[in-house]
């Protein structure tokens, strides 16, 4: 009996040894950076500069793969169903918390997915052009009584843009209509041409408009005001109290990817957003960026999720 269990300790040990020798080893080829959305906005942007410092700290390629499609779901499931070798990374925003709630998904995120580091944060904006007439929220309120179902862009489906302006619609008494874009610069390019007059999205495509007066900035979804953003109010200073919501991005590896190669990557991330030119370079583009570490990331993955499953139910979200 004693041999035996020498036995399978010895087996045990073994088939730990290449698990733990890939992570040791890691990387040794060019690593892949799922983004599921366009080139362009907040999550591209974010993966760009990270990716550019891993590349050099890391000494080999960060490759970066734009996989959009079906408000992220192609880009996340993707990434969900990869090889758990460390060689296949997420980089993608709240949607892994909000989408199970109104998508059929073909993967738990949750579960397929394990957090790594939450990369940067930005306001939901809702954004007005200069030819709709309005500068502040109390005149868009006004005037969206006048005009029930008024149009705003989203950068994508059912998603967290799309959930805050329905939140701030149902508490001033508005009706507001969606129109879905498959990213954050397809939507902006409408909202400058006119095409369409509101739109609420992430900072990062709006400021330089903003800076520009080729947009009016009426309303942002944090809790206090972006240091990229002083002088335009949250949410509830414009009067619509209880509206808060952040949109994050943030990392994300395989379940079942060796804890070694996550620990790493959080290591090296945080080194990324402690340099100065690459928190400006998330500064300059609308985000602060964050950090952390995967423990934190996870409680608000999971956090999300519970305020999105509120959300659904009492705003009655649906998929058209």
């Amino acid at each position: 009996m004693v041999r035996v269990r020498a036995v399978v300790a010895v087996l045990t040990l073994i088939a730990s040894i290449p698990m733990s020798a890939k992570a040791q080893e890691w990387p040794n080829r060019p690593v892949r950076f799922i983004v599921p959305f366009p080139a362009g906005g907040s999550t591209d942007v974010g993966a760009r500069l990270v990716g550019e410092y891993l590349s050099r700290s890391l000494h080999q390629q960060i490759v970066v793969e734009n996989k959009s499609g079906a408000n992220g779901n192609i880009g996340i499931e993707t990434a969900a169903k990869s090889a758990a070798d460390g060689y296949t990374v997420l980089v993608a925003t709240d949607a892994v918390s909000s989408n199970p709630h109104v998508y059929k998904m073909n993967v738990d995120p949750l579960k397929g997915l394990t957090p790594v580091i939450q990369l940067s944060r930005q306001p939901m904006v809702l954004a007005a052009h200069p030819s709709l007439g309005v500068a502040s929220l109390a005149e868009l309120i006004a005037l969206a009584k006048q005009q029930p179902g008024l149009r705003y862009a989203t950068g994508s489906g059912v998603g967290a843009q799309h959930m805050v302006a329905q939140w701030f619609a149902s508490i001033a008494g508005i009706k507001l209509e969606q129109v879905p874009y498959r990213g954050g610069a397809p939507a902006l390019n409408d909202l400058i041409a006119g095409h369409v007059k509101l739109g609420s999205l992430g900072s990062t495509p709006l400021i330089p408009h903003y800076k520009a007066g080729t947009l009016r900035l009426l309303a942002q979804s944090t809790e206090q005001r972006s240091p990229t953003l002083p002088d335009v109010p949250t949410y509830q200073e414009a009067g619509i109290k209880g509206l808060v919501l952040d949109q994050w991005v943030g990392v994300f590896v395989p379940a079942g990817t060796p804890p070694a190669i996550g620990m790493r990557l959080n290591t090296e991330i945080n080194k990324a957003l402690a340099e100065a030119t690459i928190r400006d370079g998330f500064l300059q583009s609308g985000q602060e960026p964050v950090g952390g570490s995967a423990e934190a990331f996870s409680q608000l993955v999971h956090g999300d999720f519970e305020t999105y499953a509120r959300l659904v139910k009492e705003l009655n979200i649906k998929v058209d």
